[in-house]
């Protein structure tokens, strides 16, 4: 069970609906609100517009991401090749759906490692901008949000987004 999967259960079970869920992943910036004026801006532009937008925007953020495709041709013996993070097999891409966006946050650290400069892991989905937010009944959603798990357990940053940044 993922940690956004454990949310919504305690969430039903203390009579807490999902426009609060919403709100509360809005306010700890995994779904971004955007202003009515980027709203607007964004109106019928399709994901791969809000992929360049995130990608632009990140440069300016000490982020690098690059664009992960996911998915399997055959070659020319007819084998499939799979390609894309978490995709070894078809049965684990079902569970576990890597990010649009792959890349990396660079920072200062201080202490044992002053002076060094490390990168952080860093994913972003990207969703159209009228995207309502995360729905816990959409499987494809859910496998998303287990990468985003898995990311974030292991000190990564992960989020969903819908057109804004660092969202």
């Amino acid at each position: 069970m993922t940690n956004v999967d454990l949310l919504h259960t305690w969430a039903l079970r203390h009579g807490i609906g999902h426009a609060a869920i919403h709100e509360l992943r809005q306010l700890m910036g995994h779904v971004p609100e955007l202003s009515t004026e980027q709203a607007c801006a964004l109106k019928g532009k399709g994901e791969s517009f809000v992929q360049t937008s995130v990608r632009l925007a990140a440069a300016q953020h000490g982020y690098q991401f690059f664009r992960n495709n996911v998915g399997a041709l055959k070659d020319e013996r007819g084998v499939p090749v799979r390609y894309g993070l978490a995709n070894d097999t078809a049965a684990l891409n079902k569970v576990v759906k890597s990010h649009d966006l792959i890349g990396w946050r660079s920072f200062l650290i201080t202490d044992q490692h002053v002076g060094q400069r490390i990168a952080q892991f860093a994913t972003r989905e990207c969703k159209k901008p009228e995207w309502p937010g995360y729905d816990p009944t959409n499987e494809h959603e859910r496998a998303q949000q287990r990468f985003a798990d898995l990311v974030i357990a292991a000190g990564g940053e992960a989020a969903f987004t819908s057109g804004s940044f660092p969202g």
